[in-house]
């Protein structure tokens, strides 16, 4: 694999007035499906640490890595029993701090998961609130409640979990406990200093050993049964509460004694103005909502979403965050339907989201074109050299999700040498974003163009971006063709295609 692991230094610095953050390219991995080290199907964070250089070679300034704690994996890793301790499966602290510092020395910076929101069943803290009398303190970590109707046998009141269950579980002495993402995660209670205590204590522990940066799930959840009334139904009633916001001051209070790092929330609201208040100044430096990865192939739908999410990013004073895909999303080639065609439209849609200002993230195998079947998980390991299963994944030939045999030709080995390749197409891609002059500016112009067709101009630096969602080539804007997702037909912009011009002189 010494072919892969070749190492090209591309890191993006902090440049005056503009953090590092404000125009990365952020690489998001899923630690169990990487690179699997100790051959126990599993990937694992020695497995990222061997794939540094790969990473490097494909110019990625910072890696973002799902949750790696102990967790009993209720909810892939998100249910925490232990929010400063490694599962032992994907390794332990000295691999975290070796794998920190080998990604420094490649210039990428480390952005970990953190979940304020919730822990697993399976924490201590839980434990001990159910083994806690009523009213204790150890019950008042969470949220405990008495029941309404007859004897407390119904839940205290009509809330449903986000998996549309009620989002009340009973427990053995009759009272019931608050879970709104599901019966395996239960809620803290924001009001008990004890839990602000402990976060803080978790963001500094992995800020001390290193880390860039904390991506906050779930970041706009943290409210409590005192702030919504008690008979509301649904969802939407006990989410975006006031109380969200002091995490996130903490939050940033704790990062600002850390130069140059950053907190990233995963905020999925559909009110710009209510997200706009997330990045107000005091809280977090970026939020995404995965608006992106919701909207079809059509121009004029990709053009609105992008326009929305600039208007909202620019009125909070903060930088955009783009995401197509992710663990838990389609990929993009699947989204677009799967086969020669999904590959087709997702190449395409790398172009336009690479070619916008603000941080952008790639998930891990979609620069290899993965999703090549609308069935595919996202989670499925990375294929990275061979003609078999599992494709240098792992030594072990079961790994823990089946490698689909079909994917010989998109291993990193296979289409690491191919001009061609969507591997180059990223490589590419991340080389002109990080060097050439036409990508500098956060201003984008809309310029008029065909029927399914559009066309931005980033300023001052003049990279202009035309996208062809129709069924029939179109003539391309004036300006010398720096990328494109595929080949020119004489001259003109290919059906389903987009493609990178440099300003004309």
């Amino acid at each position: 694999m010494s072919r892969v692991a070749r190492a090209v230094t591309t890191g993006r610095k902090d440049t005056a007035g503009t953090p590092w953050w404000a125009d990365a390219v952020c690489y998001e991995i899923f630690v169990r499906s990487f690179a699997d080290f100790d051959g126990d199907g599993v990937g694992d964070l020695e497995g990222i640490r061997e794939r540094l250089g790969y990473l490097d070679l494909l110019g990625a300034d910072a890696v973002r890595l799902s949750p790696f704690y102990l967790s009993p994996l209720a909810d892939n890793g998100y249910d925490i029993a232990g929010p400063r301790a490694v599962d032992p499966v994907l390794g332990n602290l000295d691999t975290v701090a070796s794998l920190v510092t080998e990604a420094h020395r490649h210039d990428i910076r480390v952005i970990v998961d953190v979940v304020p929101n919730h822990t697993s069943d399976r924490h201590s803290w839980f434990a001990d609130a159910l083994a806690a009398a009523r009213g204790g303190p150890e019950r008042d970590r969470y949220h405990f409640r008495d029941g309404s109707g007859p004897g407390g046998t119904r839940p205290p009141n009509t809330w449903l979990s986000a998996t549309g269950e009620p989002a009340w579980t009973r427990v053995q002495d009759g009272q019931w406990y608050l879970h709104r993402l599901g019966a395996g995660l239960p809620d803290l209670n924001w009001a008990n200093p004890e839990v602000a205590a402990d976060f803080e204590h978790t963001l500094r522990f992995w800020l001390d050993l290193g880390i860039d940066g904390v991506r906050v799930s779930a970041a706009h959840a943290m409210t409590g049964p005192a702030e919504v009334g008690e008979g509301e139904t649904g969802t939407e009633p006990f989410f975006d509460g006031e109380r969200v916001h002091e995490v996130h001051q903490l939050v940033r209070k704790v990062l600002d004694e850390y130069p140059h790092a950053v907190a990233i929330g995963e905020v999925p609201l559909a009110d710009p103005r209510r997200f706009a208040r997330y990045l107000r100044a005091g809280e977090l430096q970026l939020a995404v909502e995965y608006r992106l990865a919701n909207t079809p192939f059509d121009a004029d739908a990709i053009q609105a979403t992008i326009e929305r999410t600039l208007a909202t990013a620019t009125s909070a004073g903060a930088p955009a965050v783009w995401a197509c895909s992710g663990h838990d999303l389609h990929r993009l080639a699947a989204r677009f339907g799967g086969g020669q065609r999904g590959t087709r439209r997702a190449r395409a849609m790398a172009i336009v989201v690479l070619g916008l200002p603000g941080l952008a993230c790639v998930f891990n195998g979609d620069e290899l074109g993965l999703g090549s079947s609308p069935s595919d998980d996202p989670r499925i390991p990375v294929p990275w050299e061979g003609n078999e299963p599992p494709f240098g994944f792992s030594a072990r030939q079961d790994p823990w999700l089946p490698i689909p045999g079909s994917w010989a030709p998109l291993t990193v080995e296979a289409q690491l040498e191919d001009a061609g390749s969507t591997l180059s197409l990223y490589r590419r891609a991340l080389e002109l974003r990080g060097t050439h002059a036409a990508f500098a500016g956060t201003a984008v112009r809309w310029y008029g163009a065909p029927p399914g067709c559009f066309a931005y101009r980033r300023d001052p630096g003049g990279l202009v971006c035309a996208l062809n969602t129709s069924a029939a080539p179109v003539p391309v804007p004036p300006g010398e063709v720096l990328l494109s997702s595929a080949p020119l037909v004489e001259g003109k912009l290919p059906a389903e295609a987009a493609c990178w011009l440099g300003p004309v002189s």
